[in-house]
Parts: structure tokens; sequence; C-alpha cells
């Protein structure tokens, strides 16, 4: 199943482009750090705080004093003051002296803290390369994310075009690693080591994730020695489309502020509660350089195509048999709405699709009752299920709803879709 074409109309000029970080293109070195030069002292042009705050202590006791005597609290006549003390009482004002300090986030920063303690563990560095004779020629790095009885997640890329592979823990300790399988349409790869006492990463969830809620992201940017290391950011979008490629795209990824750079693929993207919602994949570059956009895969997706990987050393995505565009509708005020995944064709020789009824012309709005708005979205619902399993579509067809059950073929891996001109790609 071909993926989208960045050239088509509906995908307009990007300003910034995104690539993954590919493996290195010879022996990893390791620079001999250069310590800072020493700051010239600088003198301050400002007044200390403390003198600030005690001039404005008594600039206030000052106020307050000829407030009192505006009112009528204080005399000049002695008689008066030697009254008996059958007097009204008299009230006391206290004047505190005013200072001024810099407060950070207590809660973020502790969080931050719990979430590395936690989540470092789970995190390893994965080096990569070919082994002539008895010698590793390492050709690049990554990172890895650890799971049940010994199994590493990390991406596709970072593994591709390797022969042999081996993890190095947050201690230090390296060992050889045997990798499992691959899965070049999600970007993702599973390695094993036979070693006890690992950490395994906790599984969270991006059902309920919001913009703006807390994202940390671990991994072992630029293969440094040392292990991991951690940044602290928001997830700042859902649902993104990244192109990488004329034939590579990834669906429904998550995007994030959180600092990512060469030798973070494979890292851990987990939440507040330190649980992983996603694995680190790509970052927004542009002419000026990378802009702070970082990319990962859904845990969702993450936790499928694993599992399958742990199962059967490789992947199998559902196929619907359709070609399809994105549907735009007509709102009452004349604006254009993202309505749905349109059936522009069917898969000739077979058609899951159109075996249970459906045709061109009608736009696919819900997968197992989970909205979907354009072709993208249809793809990101199709790829959380496996092959042969039965999933409910339903469509609008000219205003009226068709629902019908669907088995998922397999996915075609070297037939050619029929061609549509406004078709972004095909399920």
């Amino acid at each position: 199943m071909p993926e989208p074409d960045p050239t088509d109309e509906l995908y307009p000029p990007y300003v910034a482009y995104v690539r993954p970080w590919s493996r290195e293109t010879g022996p990893i070195t390791r620079p001999t750090p250069t310590p800072p030069p020493t700051p010239a002292p600088k003198q301050s042009s400002h007044v200390a705080t403390g003198a600030v705050a005690f001039i404005s202590a008594v600039v206030g006791a000052i106020a307050v004093v000829g407030l009192l005597a505006l009112l009528g609290l204080f005399s000049d006549d002695t008689t008066e003051a030697a009254a008996p003390a059958v007097a009204e009482p008299v009230a006391s004002t206290v004047v505190r002296e005013v200072t001024t300090e810099i407060v950070t986030n207590p809660a973020e920063a502790g969080a931050a803290e719990a979430i590395a303690i936690k989540v470092v563990p789970s995190v390893v560095t994965v080096e990569v390369g070919d082994l002539q004779g008895d010698t590793l020629t390492l050709t690049g790095s990554g990172s890895g994310v650890i799971l049940e009885d010994g199994y590493i997640v990390t991406n596709h890329h970072v593994i591709d075009g390797a022969t042999r592979s081996r993890i190095v823990l947050q201690d230090g300790r390296t060992y050889d690693a045997e990798i499992i399988g691959s899965d070049a349409w999600t970007d993702l790869a599973v390695l094993k080591v036979d070693i006890a006492g690992l950490t395994p990463i906790d599984f969270g969830s991006t059902e309920d994730l919001t913009i703006g809620r807390m994202a940390v992201a671990v991994g072992n940017p630029l293969g440094q020695e040392g292990g991991a290391s951690l940044t602290v950011g928001v997830i700042s979008a859902l649902s993104r489309t990244v192109i990488f490629d004329s034939d590579t795209a990834l669906y429904g990824m998550l995007q994030t502020d959180a600092p990512i750079t060469s030798g973070s693929s494979g890292g851990a993207l987990v939440d507040e509660n330190g649980k992983l919602i996603g694995i680190t994949a790509a970052i927004g570059v542009s002419q000026a350089g990378a802009e702070g956009i970082g990319y990962a895969i859904p845990v969702e997706l993450v936790e499928r195509v694993t599992n399958e990987i742990i199962q059967t050393g490789t992947v199998k995505h559902g196929f619907i048999g359709i070609v399809g565009t994105n549907y735009v509708a007509d709102a009452e005020d004349g604006a254009l709405v993202p309505a749905g995944a349109e059936i522009t064709d069917l898969w000739p020789d077979y058609s899951a699709a159109g075996d249970a009824g459906f045709a061109p012309g009608d736009a696919i709005v819900e997968v197992n009752g989970v909205r979907v708005t354009t072709m993208e979205d249809l793809v990101v619902q199709l790829r959380l299920f496996h092959v042969g399993d039965e999933i409910v579509l339903t469509a609008d067809r000219d205003g009226t709803p068709f629902r019908a059950p669907v088995i998922l073929d397999e996915r075609p891996e070297d037939s050619p879709p029929p061609t549509d001109e406004e078709s972004p790609g095909d399920g």
C-alpha cells in the first residue's frame, strides 16, 4: 500500500521538512570536551535587593505615620496625653519589610526528578555496525526502551542496514543484542538481550492526552558516554503526519517541544507520571536548523507492532482494498469542513470493503465507533488492528449512514494501487 505523495495538492509545500536521525556514515568517535573559558567578572549596576527593601520599608513607615497624623491620632497637647487610661482603644499598625525573590516551580522540578529516577533505568543506548572478523565497526547509534523479558524497542531507521547491534545500559554495561525484526511502515524495531534484572518501562496511553500536557523525552543524544539524558516540554500537537521523503510517511504522530536530537531516536516520550506515551522518531528542521519540533510514535501503535514482531518476527498491516482521498463537506456558514475518507476507487481483484458493500463515493466516517475525518485518520486506525481482525466501518452515503463489518486483508507490499491524481493514499 503506497504511502501519500507529498507532491499531491493535498500536501502543500512545507516551510520545514522532517527527517529521522539516520545512522552515521563512519565509526563513532567521542571528542574530548574542551573546558569553557572563565568569564570576566561583571560589575553589577543594580541596587542590592536588601537595600531596596530597607528603603521601601522606611518610605512606607513615613507614609503610615503621615496618614495617622492626618487622622488626628497624634497630638501636641500634653494634657490630653496624660489623661487616664479610659480612652478608646488605639489600633496598632505593623509595617513589614518588603522583599523580592525569584520563585521557581518546585512541582515541575520535582516531577522531572521523579520521572528521571523512574524512567532513566529503562532507556538504553543502541549501537549498530558491521562485524569484520572479530571486530565490530560501529556505524551509528540511537536509543532504545526496555520492554518485558529483555526485549527492547527502537526505531527501524536506527538499525536499518546493520548486521550487528549492542545495547549499553545506564551503568555502562554493554551487551550484544539480537535484532528480532523491524517495520519500515511504522519505523519500529525490536532487539533482544538475554540478561536478567532489567527495568521495563511502564506503558501509558494517549487516549486522554491533550495539548499542553507535560511531556518528557529520555534518550541518549549524540551517543554520549554516561547514558541517557532527560529534557522537559509539553505536548505541542496531536495526530501529525510526518513525511520523510516521497516514499515514507508516519501518521498520527505526537508533537512535542521537549528537545530531541541525533541519537535520541528510539528513546522514550513519557507523561507526567513517567509512563510511556511514545517512541521518539524525528524532528522538524528548516534551512535555519532544528525548530524545536519533535515527533513520537504513539504508544498504542508501539504496543501493537512490537507485540507482533516479538511473536512472529515481522509485521503485517491491515488492508481494506480502497483508494481514497479526504472528503470535505460544506458547513452552513460556508466553511469547508474535513468530514471523512472518501472512497475514490476499489482495489482491483480483491477488496474487503467492496465485498462488504462499500463503493466509490462513500465517505468513511468511523472505524469501530472512532471518528475519522481524513484519509490519514483512517490509516492510523487501520494500523492498530491485525490482519484477520473484523472491524466495523461506517460511511456517509449521500447523507445516509451505511455501516458494515469488514475483515482486514493483508496489505499487498509490491502491488501498485490504481492511479488517482487526487488520491493521497490507500488503505
